[in-house]
């Protein structure tokens, strides 16, 4: 028995490493960009506004397709009509019942449109909608390429804090220590170990700040993938590295194409939209032509007896054409074709400032961009200066050539410099995408 039940433990351990191992996933930051594209909200429901509108288009073209429907018509008179009518002259009315007491008719009937005006602009609608529906979704991509890296920039923050914090505190305990050690043996005033833990407590503080931060930060990364927030993430990418690889002055000399730019794309459709509902006003003045053709067949009886072999059944068929001409509404369709220019003219003026604002985001990118390289050169550059001169200090300080207050001057110009470099790294990497969707540089 304990045989089987140490096997049953294994096999339960064991499903529950693989459930385990199946929620966890090791991605770079292209990796993470492409998974992304594929699974998140933002992408998915994207893609399902393109297959509506593709429906949409389809239920617009039927429109002008043959319709055929089907009628079937069952009537019983609980208490018939009477008639009265004078049949020999003499001025009294008899009374008379025309018509059997139930009847049934069925018939099948083929329309088709002839001519409708908005049926045609209507076409040019599903059409630009379906445009409208895939440029939103190459947008939604664009953002979410940019959405990805800030937050896989921002794992990678928390984690590079909590590496540079732990080392402070390392450091800093040990610091400590040796003040005590000193102080024990009266060779520095008390007032040296209570500035050391003053500085030793707020470091775990932030510590433990930026370790529940990195959890928040992992979350929204899941959360951007489209994953459950508590899916285990392992990024294989560093901060250092793609730092690194995000400095690029080629882009800042890259033109500008405005034509090919999303934005403005939409901004055109949605133009080409209002141009289409003014078509679609003005065409209702516009007269309608349909045509039909059915066939049917109708039986009558006292009794229902019309699934009864010899029921008679009558035979009929019928063909005709239906025109509608609109000849006056009060100019309510001229007020509606007016107002649709008034829109289409708005759309003009929309056009035209988003082309302005396209360009002007352009240039604030590529200055943003080139900023915060200098920034990142200049916090490198300030990082490794304020870690030679707390170095310096700390020996100074355990020679008794220096207060404690001056190390603790120190050690926070050297805190609040690793903070800065580790912000500069992530504005490298955060303003490059910024200009890249300015640019509107496509996906890999």
């Amino acid at each position: 028995m304990k045989k089987y039940l140490g096997l049953i433990v294994t096999i339960f351990f064991a499903v529950s490493i693989e459930a385990q191992e199946s929620t966890r996933m090791t991605l770079s930051l292209q990796q993470a960009i492409d998974f992304a594209v594929k699974h998140s909200y933002d992408n998915k429901v994207a893609q399902k506004d393109i297959e509506s509108a593709k429906q949409q288009k389809w239920e617009t073209t039927t429109i002008g397709l043959p319709q055929i429907e089907g009628t079937v018509d069952y009537q019983n008179f609980l208490k018939q009509q009477v008639t009265l009518f004078d049949t020999n002259g003499d001025g009294i009315n008899e009374e008379f019942i025309f018509g059997t007491k139930q009847n049934i008719n069925a018939a099948i009937t083929l329309r088709q449109l002839l001519f409708d005006g908005s049926y045609l602009v209507g076409l040019q609608s599903a059409r630009t909608f379906l445009k409208i529906s895939q440029q939103a979704k190459e947008k939604t991509e664009l953002l979410t390429r940019e959405a990805v890296i800030n937050a896989y920039g921002n794992v990678l923050v928390s984690e590079k804090s909590i590496e540079i914090l732990e080392s402070n505190k390392k450091i800093l305990e040990k610091n400590l220590s040796d003040t005590r050690k000193t102080f024990e043996n009266g060779l520095t005033e008390e007032e040296n170990v209570e500035q050391l833990e003053i500085t030793l407590g707020n470091i775990k503080s932030q510590l433990n700040s930026v370790t529940r931060l990195n959890r928040i930060a992992y979350q929204m990364l899941n959360v951007t993938l489209g994953n459950d927030i508590e899916t285990k993430l392992t990024l294989t990418d560093s901060l250092d590295s793609l730092t690194e690889s995000n400095i690029n002055f080629g882009l800042i000399a890259e033109s500008f194409d405005l034509n090919n730019h999303i934005d403005y794309k939409i901004a055109e459709n949605d133009r080409e939209a209002k141009r289409l509902l003014m078509r679609l006003e003005q065409t209702k003045a516009l007269p309608t032509l349909n045509a039909f053709v059915n066939y049917g067949s109708q039986a009558n009886s006292d009794t229902f007896s019309f699934f009864n072999s010899n029921q008679q059944w009558f035979n009929y068929s019928l063909m005709g054409v239906s025109l509608k001409v609109p000849l006056f509404s009060s100019f309510k369709r001229k007020s509606k074709t007016q107002r649709a220019k008034i829109n289409l003219e708005i759309a003009d003026i929309r056009l035209k400032e988003t082309e302005e604002k396209l360009s002007l985001q352009v240039k604030r990118a590529k200055s943003d961009y080139q900023l915060s390289i200098e920034d990142y050169q200049t916090a490198k550059k300030n990082l490794s200066l304020a870690e030679r001169i707390e170095k310096k200090q700390r020996i100074k300080f355990f020679e008794g050539l220096s207060s404690s207050f001056d190390l603790t001057q120190a050690q926070n110009q050297l805190y609040t410099q690793q903070q800065t470099f580790i912000q500069s790294m992530l504005d490298v990497i955060a303003k490059k995408a910024s200009l890249e969707n300015a640019l509107n540089i496509p996906l890999k």
